[in-house]
């Protein structure tokens, strides 16, 4: 099955993973959450291996911005949690990867060498 990372395109991070990705010739798809935002079900697919402290980026402008209604409700349960990122997907910490049923979050060169020297 087919790489797929899912991500933000003018995110510095997703920028320098594709281009990792690229100058190692690996065949990926790209996913725009501003395209296609992420449904519940697959937020909640993702958080079957990475925990929810690892998939919810609370260090973002866009965690700042959120009413404390909001944030208790994603504090309290991860049901909000999951819709509160399915609402907002730039609450996502990003890169998300998928290779081969298999999903990480984030990216660094030490990583992505690991990941795809499996």
């Amino acid at each position: 099955e087919m790489t797929v990372i899912y991500g933000i395109a003018n995110c510095d991070t997703v920028k320098k993973a594709r281009t990792w990705l690229a100058a190692n010739g690996l065949a990926y798809e790209f996913v725009d959450f501003k395209k296609q935002p992420p449904s519940v079900g697959l937020i909640e697919s993702w958080l079957t291996q990475i925990p929810l402290d690892a998939l919810l980026n609370k260090r973002g402008t866009t965690w700042r911005k959120l009413d404390d209604a909001d944030r208790q409700a994603a504090e309290n349960s991860p049901d909000g949690a999951v819709r509160l990122m399915a609402k907002n997907p730039s609450l996502i910490k990003r890169p998300v990867l998928r290779k081969e049923g298999r999903v990480y979050v984030g990216f660094s060169v030490e990583n992505y060498q690991k990941i795809f020297s499996e």
